[in-house]
């Protein structure tokens, strides 16, 4: 089987999962659409300092609401052995990361999916700027976290606190990316500057992140 065979197959194996239970994608939305609730009711959404605000409120929901999924993600794979039979197998351990990214990807677009209009009519949004930049900021801010957050979860596997220790690690290493995608959301819904350095930026760090993981995951998975 080729590389891309592999990916698939794993890929597969955990939309199947979760289409069964649907657990991550559930707790995602309670907690992103909580955090958006909540955070409307303290601003007035007319006033110019929400469509400040807005950029940073979005993505902070996600990064925290993707903590769910990318940790419940791994705890699945412990339970049913897929690790040691992913150690006995001759195919490349990078395969398994890549498949379980692109899983997160999905599930953490699904929710974006719900979110984005529920953020505009909350927040009275409109695009002041270049609206269809989204369309690039929204992907490459979602691969950001959830290719590290994959990452981290699984090195922190055999940890104690596991789910305390994905987001202490998480949050420093991901601080450039939220930077950019504020900014670059910002940007956007105000019209005020031009997004594009940021786009650069956040594209920058997917790619070197992203070679990162992919070289250092065989060395995580058969770790003891």
């Amino acid at each position: 089987m080729n590389y891309l065979h592999h990916v698939l197959t794993h890929l597969r194996k955990d939309l199947r999962l979760e289409w069964r239970s649907r657990d991550a994608i559930n707790g995602m939305l309670f907690f992103s659409l909580l955090v958006v609730v909540i955070f409307s009711m303290a601003f007035d959404p007319t006033a110019a300092a929400s469509r400040q605000i807005a950029g940073g409120i979005l993505w902070v929901a996600l990064l925290f609401a993707s903590i769910t999924a990318l940790n419940q993600g791994w705890a699945r794979e412990v339970r049913n052995h897929v690790l040691d039979a992913q150690r006995l197998t001759p195919a490349p351990a990078s395969a398994l990361f890549l498949g379980k990214a692109l899983a997160n990807l999905i599930f953490v677009s699904a929710v974006e999916l719900v979110l984005a209009p529920l953020f505009v009519i909350f927040y009275n949004l409109h695009a002041l700027g270049e609206g269809w930049m989204m369309f690039l900021v929204l992907p490459l801010g979602t691969w950001a976290l959830v290719c590290n957050g994959t990452f981290f979860a699984a090195l922190g596997l055999r940890t104690r606190n596991r789910e305390l220790m994905l987001p202490l690690v998480l949050f420093p290493i991901s601080l450039p990316a939220l930077l950019a995608m504020i900014q670059a959301t910002t940007a956007i819904l105000t019209g005020e500057s031009d997004p594009e350095l940021w786009v650069k930026m956040l594209f920058g760090y997917n790619v070197v992140f992203t070679t990162v993981c992919l070289l250092l995951f065989d060395i995580v998975l058969n770790a003891e």
